[in-house]
């Protein structure tokens, strides 16, 4: 039973979630899990969605970036300036706005890793900087509209491909597809486990862990297949959830990351290359914060200078909220989102009910405090046994 207390935290964070969406269900009389209300929730959170699973990267090596939501709103602007003033193809563009993160995220990375320069420091100066930067390259004006293909990329859907007239089959089909890869990966890896003798879950924890996974599945099916199909952002966020949940818990290098957050000093003495590993967070940091910028600008169908405002607090809340631990060495990418995910139902359910921004961030800093108080009381509580 040792497994299902080791993942003790993540289970309560899936049952948060559900606890959550169901309150809201009952006093939002059903709105908030009609099949439009789920897809403008991912479609309202998408960008946050994404700058979380970077966040959750470097607060696992121990650190934080201040500087997400500025680099979003400065990756608004230099693609507000690429595409609606010099006139440059929309791929090129995103192109060039990805690099242009990964060099913001290596200069970070540089004094961080390699000059030991405070990450409180950095960041915070390149919060100030690239605000700044925005304001001069946008003149403080607004830049828009966008040409369609590029807004395509936060408000477009998947094509039916089956061409269904009054429900899209193509998001049913390719949900049922995704149940079937789980639910065969999930059976191999419990063969694998057994024949080496891996310590597993229970059976009935299994059946009722593969139940549960297919029927929320099955749920977004249904949902985007009432609406208007599967999201194209959400086909984004899926291929990130992926390639970075197999970075952190089946390569080498994602090992050598969780070693660096519990104990930088041991695990450089041990041969890791702690400062690499750091330099390279902060550039994924820097490209992911790039592109949730573009899918904002994109959603908003608009370059401005003040956007991404408070979108590094959102970030980090959603990081804290989905198990990364203050201390480092501790987070998962599912963590992080099922942490976004509850701050976004939290928001999008007080505003149905029409109950004010502030009470909203009243009620996500209370939970973000709640979140992290566990942490800590359970940490102790494990370094006193």
């Amino acid at each position: 039973m040792s497994i299902i207390r080791g993942n003790l935290r993540q289970y309560g964070l899936i049952m948060a979630l559900i606890a959550i969406s169901v309150f809201f269900h009952f006093l939002t009389d059903g709105v908030i899990f009609m099949p439009a209300n789920i897809t403008n929730l991912i479609l309202q959170n998408s960008y946050i969605l994404i700058l979380a699973i970077g966040m959750t990267l470097v607060i696992v090596t121990g650190k934080i970036d201040l500087s997400v939501g500025s680099i979003c709103a400065l990756a608004g602007a230099v693609s507000g300036i690429f595409i609606i003033e010099m006139g440059l193809p929309v791929w090129l563009t995103i192109a060039a706005v990805l690099a242009m993160g990964a060099l913001v995220g290596a200069w970070h990375g540089y004094w961080i890793a390699y000059r030991n320069i405070p990450f409180f420091v950095v960041t915070l100066a390149g919060m100030l900087v690239f605000r700044g930067l925005t304001m001069i390259i946008l003149d403080g004006r607004m830049r828009g509209p966008f040409p369609q293909s590029f807004q395509m990329m936060a408000a477009g859907f998947v094509p039916d491909v089956f061409g269904g007239e009054n429900f899209n089959i193509t998001a049913v089909v390719v949900c049922i597809i995704i149940a079937a890869v789980f639910v065969g990966l999930e059976i191999r890896r419990r063969f694998v486990s057994i024949k080496y003798k891996v310590e597993i879950l229970p059976l009935p924890f299994f059946i009722t862990k593969i139940v549960l996974v297919c029927g929320a599945i099955g749920l977004f099916g249904y949902w985007f297949g009432a609406s208007n199909g599967i999201p194209n952002v959400a086909v984004l966020l899926g291929v990130l959830i992926i390639i970075y949940s197999y970075f952190t818990g089946k390569t080498m290098m994602g090992r050598h990351l969780y070693a660096t957050g519990s104990n930088a000093s041991a695990s450089a003495l041990s041969g890791i290359k702690t400062k690499r590993v750091v330099f390279w967070v902060y550039v994924s940091m820097g490209v992911l914060a790039a592109l949730a910028g573009l899918v904002f600008t994109a959603r908003l169908n608009a370059a401005m200078p003040r956007a991404g405002t408070g979108f590094e607090l959102q970030a980090i809340a959603a990081a804290f909220i989905g198990g990364a631990s203050p201390y480092g060495g501790v987070g998962k990418v599912s963590g992080a989102i099922i942490g976004a995910m509850i701050i976004g139902v939290l928001t999008n359910g007080m505003s149905i009910l029409g109950i004010g921004v502030d009470m909203q961030q009243i009620v996500t800093g209370g939970v973000l405090l709640v979140a992290v108080i566990f942490d800590v009381f359970t940490k102790s509580k494990s370094t006193k046994a």
